[in-house]
């Protein structure tokens, strides 16, 4: 099935304008279910709900506050937060080019791919722009009244907006702790060195899955056919053995099976 576009834009710096479709580049594969009634399998919805007069309060009796340091409420009227809102475009303006691979991944939040909106000629000179020059432009456009920074790169030629996390949301690895312990002797370094070697392979994505989900959709298959679902059992945890003899079992599992 042909992707559908989710939003029309215009890349945008200096002088230059290309038109471009926006298209989700990732998709929701979780099962969803629904509540129902255990005594009569009706549906039921979930309600706002005031503890002090056991009533269900309708959307338009809320209101929203915020609890500043002090627990003081700060009350919001529904007007005051549409106001800021920002105002609707679509413009997405590159204001800085800098060199592939310069934004640190942990600043990724969600891709999108991009396709040229009528005539491609302008959209595969900025492809082959940025691949020729090996760029990436910091970009930031509005959406569906949301505000949002991103990267404007290339995936296999094709161009592509990554939006960014801010850098609040981003925690420094400076403020982990440091990792702690005695450090590898010349022999546990060898033989993990070894062992990494022997697990190297190419990344293929195509096999790997979401194995929690493949078994739900095998219980609801075996449910609607009358069958019985097996359970599995939960894997009993063993004591972790110390790094020298985890090293030495793993190498020995993988010369087995080489």
């Amino acid at each position: 099935m042909a992707a559908r576009a989710m939003w029309k834009g215009i890349i945008r710096f200096g002088e230059v304008r290309v038109p471009v479709k926006m298209y989700a580049a990732i998709q929701d594969r979780d099962i969803h279910f629904r509540l129902l009634h255990r005594k009569d399998q009706e549906p039921v919805k979930q309600v706002m709900y005031n503890p002090d007069t056991e009533s269900v309060v309708s959307a338009e009796e809320v209101e929203r506050a915020f609890i500043n340091e002090n627990g003081n409420l700060v009350i919001l009227q529904r007007e005051e937060l549409e106001a800021l809102k920002p105002e609707p475009s679509r413009d997405i303006e590159v204001f800085r080019f800098f060199r592939t691979g310069a934004v640190d991944h942990r600043w990724y939040e969600r891709p999108y791919y991009l396709g040229p909106d009528g005539s491609g000629s302008d959209y595969a000179a900025l492809a082959k722009a940025m691949a020729d020059g090996g760029f990436e432009g910091l970009a930031r456009w509005t959406m569906r009244n949301r505000e949002y920074m991103g990267v404007l790169r290339l995936h296999a030629g094709y161009p592509m907006l990554m939006s960014l996390r801010s850098d609040e949301e981003v925690i420094a690895v400076e403020d982990l702790e440091a990792p702690k312990g005695k450090p590898l002797d010349e022999r546990e370094l060898a033989m993990a060195r070894q062992l990494i070697g022997m697990l190297e392979a190419p990344f293929e994505p195509e096999s790997y899955h979401d194995e929690y989900r493949e078994r739900v959709q095998e219980m609801l298959a075996a449910r609607q056919a009358g069958g019985k679902v097996k359970l599995l059992k939960p894997r009993k945890a063993k004591a972790a053995p110390d790094i020298a003899r985890a090293l030495e079992a793993s190498l020995k599992q993988m010369q087995r099976q080489a």
